[in-house]
């Protein structure tokens, strides 16, 4: 695993401070180093944790608005389909169908206007 130079540079620093501080001060040293490690350290797994996180997150994720209008479509359908056949199988008047339509269209209408706003 390749070694960052920012790390480098603080053992480095690390050493020449023992060096002019002396042994009296390497404790404070060394606990200096590796909670700057520490940061580096955790630093990096943030990093890769949120390169994963980009790479396995959906490109587009469907909204509650996308949820409803598929809900009212699926249920416009349904009840259309439903109401079709069982106005043909009555021998209902036309007219009686063309309202059930008209009804269904116009619920739909009303709920893509009513979403814009």
């Amino acid at each position: 695993m390749a070694r960052s130079s920012s790390s480098d540079d603080e053992l480095r620093a690390a050493v020449a401070a023992r060096r002019d501080l002396g042994p009296e001060y390497e404790d404070s040293l060394v606990e200096g180093f590796l909670d700057k490690m520490d940061q580096e350290i955790d630093r990096r797994v943030d990093d890769r944790i949120a390169a994963r996180s980009r790479k396995e997150a959906p490109a587009v994720r469907p909204s509650v608005d996308a949820g409803q209008r598929l809900a009212l479509s699926i249920v416009s359908v349904v009840f259309g389909v439903i109401s079709t056949v069982a106005l043909a199988v009555t021998d209902t008047e036309s007219y009686v169908m063309v309202l059930v339509w008209l009804g269904i269209v116009s619920v739909n209408v009303a709920f893509a206007l009513g979403r814009r706003r």
